[in-house]
């Protein structure tokens, strides 16, 4: 579970010449400046995602933030802009900054989901409201892809499958594990189904890490990646759904019996 650290927001003095100073931009900052926004934009996000700065806590003033990350005034409001649009914070002249509550966020967004996510080990639960999001989409779109892959589709899928197959490394696993669930969402040839591409991409890379790195997940799931390959290559929609079933309800049984060992562990 992510762990509440809570949020100790230090007031930070601006110096009376940042103050008082006009500031010009130089050629070479703004070239610089969609990098400055990601990185103020990245580091907020985590906070917030990560429960440090918690909900209904107010942002710090804009020139403590100029000061915190070093960067101008329009940095820190093109990212706050940016969060306000994915749903993390509402921005209200004379009230502040304030985050809003996890169920105002895009949860659908790639970077607010990889901000949940985190570097640590994943939330569980996160893991598991992944997984069921996943057997909403997937077998789905494995059907889809059994009525319209063309032959250069089912060529990638399988492609991809023997990666899988003959991975010699962690990286090279969930790499190849990832090509082979998104080139068949790309074989449904639905554009809104492909607007998930990037969402997919990060839940994928979320649960893999943790089944790629667990011994025996990987293998162990491997023929039911190879039937859902063999369905969707002889066009057998039926049958591609359902193999596509098993390869994510073998990992969410993996994923809820890692929960329980891990809840057990801490009582």
């Amino acid at each position: 579970m992510i762990v509440r650290v809570g949020y100790l927001w230090n007031s930070l003095l601006v110096s009376e010449a940042n103050a008082v100073a006009p500031h010009r931009t130089k050629p070479s900052e703004k070239r610089t400046k969609p990098g400055r926004i990601q990185t103020v934009l990245t580091t907020l996000g985590r906070e917030i995602a990560q429960d440090v700065i918690p909900v209904g806590a107010a942002l710090p003033p804009e020139p403590s933030l100029e000061s915190r990350f070093g960067v101008g005034r329009g940095v820190i409001r093109e990212a706050i802009k940016i969060l306000a649009g994915k749903g993390l914070v509402s921005v209200r002249p004379r009230h502040g900054t304030h985050v809003l509550p996890r169920r105002d966020w895009s949860l659908l967004d790639r970077d607010v989901l990889g901000w949940l996510v985190g570097t640590d080990e994943p939330d569980p639960d996160l893991l598991l409201a992944i997984q069921e999001v996943r057997m909403i989409i997937e077998p789905a779109a494995a059907a889809m892809a059994a009525e319209r892959s063309t032959k250069a589709d089912r060529s990638r899928i399988e492609a991809a499958l023997v990666a899988m197959e003959t991975s010699h490394d962690q990286a090279s696993a969930i790499a190849a594990d990832k090509a082979f669930h998104l080139a068949i969402l790309d074989a449904t040839h639905n554009p809104v189904l492909q607007g998930f591409r990037g969402t997919i991409d990060t839940m994928l890379s979320t649960v893999f890490l943790v089944a790629v790195g667990s011994s025996g997940w990987f293998e162990d799931n491997l023929p039911n990646h190879a039937a859902a390959a063999r369905a969707i290559g002889s066009g057998n929609a039926k049958k591609a759904k359902a193999a596509m079933e098993q390869v994510l309800g073998y990992t969410q049984f993996k994923l809820s019996k890692r929960k329980i060992r891990e809840t057990a562990a801490r009582f």
